[in-house]
């Protein structure tokens, strides 16, 4: 009888456990046993014993035999028409009394029916599992059809009780998904190239905003790089989050990546707030200017004391809305409506959340609804139903700044196309959302519990990374129609012209790192790559989005081939396109076209602070670094950069033939070198290319830096400048014409 170990080696195998990875460094890991028993219990699968364990096993190597329909099935649009599996439970020689129908409903409700009697079924294969005969039948579609989701249901009758417990008919449901083979491209990415800006919203200054970048922000950023030429405007994700400090702040790190930060409305522009008497009362305050005017002045975002001033106005608006136009039933709450009617459960979900986090924290508990009484564990609890009844007022609130948010959102994509921008917004997906949030406990039966996603080792994080989230097990998205991740990339779709979708190398694999692990201790995990890129690309299609793959890490054979397979754009920066292991910046001409060409990203230094070795400098200050006596190699290693990089520009002539190289005579990041740097990038075939509203301006500092919380100022540094004093300097008009002049 095998024991323990050999059958957790074999069912973590069949549950798509990797067991092993190559790091950046070209060492060898191993996932051990008890890793692996881990990420099982995290798939909610019982491992407690023996039995338990053949039990699992024996269902998974069954699986493809021992239910009717597979749960979903992702079809090219150009394998057509398609071919429905069937396995059916039946005996040698009845096939001819079996009768099969099946419906095929798409989104508009229209269906089609069809009916295959016993004289034409003809089964392509059979197996006997546990003394039970199974037969395999193919169901061809009756012709072909258009990209999109259809439910497929299917049922087998049988003149006698052939069908476990004495059924004379059996039947079975299952999503058939229809996707085109690549990605939306504009007629301007597919023969030309384009270049935008991009920013941290919530860190941009204006003389108008209240301490945190807004809507109203985005917009006239989006007219500023319009007026130069710009092709698109980048932007963090603005996913849901707390607000509240170290933890809470995160972009990356959200309650909902389906639902947005309401801070980044421009109170200013809700038509609410210039209604009611009492939000004009609270905004001409003495009180309230002075909090204003010091959240806006601050070196700093405090997100609690701006969610706090916010609120006060937000609240009153609502108040105002819900009395004169909710309760008497006008046009302007007929939009609210019609959009509540459009977002559907999601949304009473996400608002439910808010509410009932409302209530729990007043009560002194965590705003993470593992630590609610467990009578609101499950959406659907009865507990929640009464809660849903008792503050409906309190939901509709949450619910009405969803919508406020939709409709300023819609406003800054508006004016991208009314500007003739070829991209848009450029937005960014996270990986995904605390296990605390909203989105996890809506779709609990998704995400794994007890473990995290992370990252090995790499060169600027040299102790791996602990993203402090749970991932989505793949099993169960597949059981579900991949629902909700469906959802997650459509919202994030829907007002941009362009996706970021973070770690794209985790549509392959994830590496899950058990509670309480270090990163060292993780393994990866074998997700659905393929399918997950169909529903990316019909997506894509459907909303118009250009879907950038952040292709960064440690990539397996094929990954990145597959991700340009679906015309997904590369996502290339000027500090990993090397000569490796020749250290030397690759030429221009050697970027992929199918690319995002950029410096640097909000995880990894400024390109002044990359020309200092700010970062290295921080990370030997908090010890982060596991091997310190390499510290130095780095520094070494960092002032060489400056020569490689200056030499680069000179062969491009881009800087004077003159220009010093000796990292002695480089001390600092010149507004010189910055500009030849970005001309150097526009050089590339990449259709796209990405200016750092942070590297126009030379900040030093990073946004962020991984591996820290409240070590490293992380999301709250401002930028330097207003956004009026931006227009007034002129640094976009520069690279636009340094752009313009080097082909773009």
């Amino acid at each position: 009888m095998p024991d323990c170990k050999e059958l957790i080696l074999e069912l973590a195998d069949l549950c798509g456990v990797i067991p092993d990875y190559w790091d950046i460094l070209g060492t060898r890991h191993w996932a051990s046993p008890e890793t692996k028993t881990a990420i099982l219990r995290a798939m909610r699968i019982n491992v407690d014993s023996v039995e338990c364990l053949q039990r699992e096993i024996a269902e998974r190597k069954g699986r493809p035999w021992n239910r009717l329909l597979e749960p979903v099935q992702v079809i090219s649009v150009t394998a057509q028409p398609a071919a429905i599996s069937l396995s059916i439970p039946l005996e040698e020689g009845l096939e001819r009394s079996l009768t099969i129908s099946w419906t095929i409903l798409d989104e508009m409700g229209r269906f089609c029916s069809c009916i295959l009697p016993g004289e034409k079924i003809v089964p392509v294969a059979s197996e006997v599992i546990e003394g039970k005969r199974f037969v395999r039948i193919l169901l061809s579609d009756t012709g072909r059809r258009r990209i999109g989701y259809y439910d497929v249901q299917v049922v087998c009758r049988h003149a006698q009780p052939v069908f476990s417990g004495g059924a004379t008919e059996i039947s079975g449901f299952a999503r058939m998904i229809i996707t085109p083979d690549e990605c939306y491209l504009p007629p301007e990415l597919v023969s030309g190239r384009v270049w935008g800006v991009s920013s941290n919203l919530y860190a941009v200054r204006s003389g108008r905003n209240q301490g945190i970048g807004d809507f109203a922000d985005l917009e006239s950023l989006v007219r500023l790089a319009g007026e130069c030429g710009g092709g698109f405007v980048g932007i963090n994700p603005l996913h849901a989050i707390p607000n509240t400090y170290p933890y809470g702040i995160s972009p990356y790190s959200p309650v909902s990546r389906i639902y947005k930060n309401h801070l980044y409305l421009a109170l200013e522009a809700v038509s609410d707030v210039q209604e009611s008497d009492e939000c004009r009362k609270i905004v001409s305050s003495d009180s309230y200017r002075k909090q204003e005017e010091e959240v806006r002045n601050a070196d700093a975002l405090d997100y609690e004391a701006i969610a706090a001033l916010k609120e006060q106005v937000l609240r009153s608006a609502f108040a105002w809305f819900y009395e004169h136009h909710w309760q008497r039933s006008s046009q302007h709450a007929q939009k609210f409506l019609d959009f509540i009617k459009a977002e559907g459960d999601s949304l009473l979900a996400f608002a439910t959340w808010c509410a009932m986090r409302d209530s729990f924290c007043a009560m002194q508990r965590s705003d993470a609804w593992q630590q609610w009484p467990e009578q609101y564990h499950s959406p659907q609890s009865d507990a929640v139903t009464a809660f849903r009844k008792a503050h409906e007022k309190s939901i509709l609130y949450y619910q009405y700044l969803q919508w406020l948010v939709h409709e300023q959102h819609n406003n800054a994509a508006a004016l991208t196309q009314e500007l003739h921008m070829p991209v848009g917004l450029y937005h960014d997906l996270a990986v995904g959302s605390v296990a605390g949030g909203s989105d996890v406990w809506m779709a609990q039966e998704v995400f794994a519990q007890g473990i995290s996603v992370g990252a090995p080792l790499d060169d600027f994080n040299p102790s791996g990374q602990d993203w402090g989230f749970p991932p989505m097990i793949p099993e169960q998205l597949r059981e579900t129609g991949y629902r909700f991740f469906i959802e997650s990339i459509r919202k994030n779709m829907r007002h941009g012209g362009a996706i970021r979708i973070d770690h794209a190398l985790g549509l392959f694999r994830l590496f899950w790192i058990p509670d309480g692990k270090l990163p060292l201790e993780g393994a990866y995990v074998r997700c659905f790559a393929e399918e997950l890129l169909r529903i990316i690309a019909l997506e894509s299609v459907r909303n118009k989005t250009v879907v950038v793959a952040e292709d960064l890490g440690t990539f397996g054979d094929g990954m990145r081939e597959m991700l340009q397979s679906f015309r997904m754009l590369s996502f290339r920066l000027l500090y990993f396109e090397r000569y490796y292991p020749d250290p030397n910046f690759k030429r221009p001409e050697q970027y992929p076209d199918m690319a995002i060409a950029a410096v640097t990203t909000h995880d990894l230094p400024t390109l002044a602070g990359f020309w200092l070795g700010r970062d290295i400098d921080v990370k030997e200050q908090l010890r982060l670094f596991p091997h310190p006596e390499h510290i130095g190699r780095y520094r070494e290693d960092r002032r060489h950069d400056r020569t490689r990089l200056v030499r680069a520009l000179k062969e491009r002539g881009l800087l004077p033939h003159d220009f010093p190289e000796a990292p002695d005579d480089l001390p600092v990041m010149t507004p010189e070198i910055a500009l030849a740097v970005h001309a150097y990038l526009a050089r590339t075939p990449s259709r796209m290319l990405s200016v750092m509203l942070d590297d126009l301006m030379g900040l030093v500092s990073q946004q962020n830096l991984p591996g820290t919380v409240n070590q490293h100022p992380n999301w709250v540094q401002k930028t330097a400048w207003k956004l009026e004093e931006v227009r007034e300097r002129s640094w976009l008009h520069a690279f636009a014409e340094a752009s313009r002049q080097n082909g773009r």
